[in-house]
């Protein structure tokens, strides 16, 4: 736990100042409230001796300044430690982010989306409470009762061992016990939670076809059952909750009866005045205000350093590709691209997804690369967008090694519309910004003249501003695959990747797409990934792949 809370703070960049003045604060308002019991304590025993008024007057003072002192403190406290959280919160979903966007998309395909979106959302919100009620509390616990205990020990030693006993039980081993009780449930509730996200994601992308297929009542019963068990544990949670604060209600009030009983005896033993009977007592009742929320702290640390490992889990991972050390300069855009004799795959253990496989993309030259499902397109485009090594050969530009360039150089050689690409859910001009944030609007419109979807934009009322909603939801198939691919001509890279653009179209469609696309191409260098026939004819090489090789180019 010890290792994964420093691994945690450090991911997220705790600044030491700011927590140490929130520890500061946060003492300060604890005593504050101790100090203004026990003063007020010792005032009411004093007053009730009828002694003159102005022997009074320095502990009314001292009631009214620890009065005013602990709000304000406890303020400046709730200011600073949550200004801490919020930035640290910040700071922490930014290294998330930058820790596994090298990691997309090849080595994410393993997790469930829902589940990605747990650990990037739910997760990481878990840990904003890391600090302020995970690992503040213990420190200012301990701190204040050391006041307290050296306070209670300069007037009555014996009390105070008896109220150093009560607070180590009551901010030691019931903590310890919550945690114990609790570190199964948390961890458990962590899973439930992503399990419950995963399911609710997978059920929203495929309700129409849940519907469509009958399957919406078994879907629902899985959401029902991850429900009742994220909520069985909840109820757990509770009971160990209301059990651990059980037990520390009951070591403070058996720790102020043996301080009270002690303070008795000793005033019987005239070895101590009685007006300190009370404010020992409200003092050592008082202490127990630093370590009350540590049973809380322990059942909320364990669930939150159960988020945080499967936030470690990712951010843990070391890329397979890597930028070099001393990356070669940009390359040219009339570079050549080519496969030399590739092999790839995904996995140490696994089987190659491409094996001895050679392709060449020149300046103006077309190629498809043809072949079933699995057979291994995907991959090539992967190794051309580096998101994926070769385990052997090369991927090579202008003849050197694609792993000598940085990824964003070798990246902006490639325009890549795919079956898959997404839109988000803005509108036409705004998705297609995206390959190149300053075009014009001319050049916008020239893109879609050459994607052939100009005059449908131009018939539209809002025209450029149209909303496309979320992933193209409400275009047809053709309108959102002419768009993916007008995106990828105002990219204006010199190698033009096509990833299944026809995969949604008729024949007729699907051949005027082709057509239109390889005829705005102009020189650049085209590489149409397929497993259909139409445009082949007017390509100047096919290559057909199955199961990552290579059966036959023409």
């Amino acid at each position: 736990m010890t290792a994964t809370l420093g691994r945690l703070v450090r991911l997220a960049d705790v600044p030491r100042g700011r927590a140490a003045l929130a520890v500061l604060l946060a003492t300060l308002a604890v005593c504050f409230g101790i100090a203004l019991l026990t003063a007020a304590g010792y005032l009411i025993s004093r007053a009730a001796e009828q002694p003159p008024i102005l022997s009074l007057t320095a502990t009314i003072v001292a009631v009214r300044f620890f009065g005013l002192a602990r709000p304000l403190t406890r303020y400046l406290d709730r200011l600073v430690s949550h200004d801490l959280a919020l930035r640290s919160l910040g700071r922490l979903r930014a290294r998330f982010y930058e820790r596994i966007e090298p990691l997309a998309p090849a080595e994410l395909d393993g997790f469930r989306r829902g589940d990605l979106l747990r650990r990037m959302v739910g997760d990481v919100d878990a840990l904003q409470g890391l600090f302020v009620r995970g690992i503040s509390p213990p420190v200012v616990a301990a701190l204040t009762g050391a006041v307290c205990v050296g306070a209670v020990a300069t007037v009555l030693p014996s009390a105070a061992v008896v109220l150093a006993l009560g607070l180590c039980l009551a901010g030691a081993a019931v903590p310890a016990l919550a945690w114990w009780l609790a570190n199964v449930t948390g961890r458990r509730r962590v899973a439930a939670r992503a399990e419950l996200t995963a399911e609710l994601v997978e059920v929203l992308r495929g309700a129409p076809e849940l519907v469509a297929f009958g399957g919406e009542d078994d879907a629902l019963e899985r959401i029902r059952a991850a429900d009742d068990a994220l909520a069985q544990l909840g109820r757990r949670d509770a009971r160990v909750g209301g059990l651990a604060d059980a037990f520390t209600v009951l070591v403070a009030g058996l720790t102020v009866v043996g301080v009270l009983a002690i303070a008795v005896d000793a005033r019987a033993g005239a070895a101590l005045d009685p007006v300190l009977i009370a404010a020992v007592a409200f003092l050592a009742l008082a202490s127990f205000e630093a370590v009350a929320p540590l049973p809380a702290a322990a059942r909320e640390l364990s669930e939150a350093v159960a988020a945080g490992d499967r936030v470690l889990e990712l951010t843990d991972r070391v890329p397979t590709v890597r930028d070099p050390d001393d990356p070669m300069p940009t390359p040219d855009r009339s570079a050549v691209v080519a496969l030399e004799g590739v092999t790839a795959r995904y996995g140490v253990e696994e089987e190659p997804a491409l094996e001895g496989v050679d392709l060449v993309l020149a300046p103006g030259r077309r190629v498809a690369l043809v072949g079933p499902s699995g057979a291994g397109k995907t991959t090539v485009t992967n190794l051309l967008l580096r998101f994926l090594d070769p385990t052997r050969g090369r991927v090579t530009i202008g003849g050197r090694d694609a792993r000598d360039y940085r990824q964003t150089d070798v990246r902006r050689m490639f325009a890549l519309a795919g079956q898959d690409a997404h839109l988000f859910d803005t509108t036409i001009r705004a998705n297609l910004l995206l390959a190149r944030p300053n075009a014009t609007d001319d050049e916008i419109l020239d893109a879609l003249r050459r994607a052939g979807i100009d005059d449908w934009v131009a018939s539209l009322p809002e025209g450029l501003d149209t909303l496309v909603g979320e992933n193209g939801a409400k275009l047809s198939g053709g309108q959102r695959q002419r768009l993916v691919v007008a995106r990828a001509l105002l990219a204006d890279a010199p190698v033009l990747i096509l990833d299944e653009p026809t995969a949604h179209l008729d024949v007729a469609a699907a051949e005027a797409l082709v057509a239109d696309v390889l005829r705005a191409a102009d020189d650049r260098a085209v590489l149409l990934v397929t497993h259909r026939p139409e445009g082949l004819d007017r390509v100047d090489e096919v290559i057909r792949l199955a199961d990552g090789r290579v059966t036959r180019a023409a």
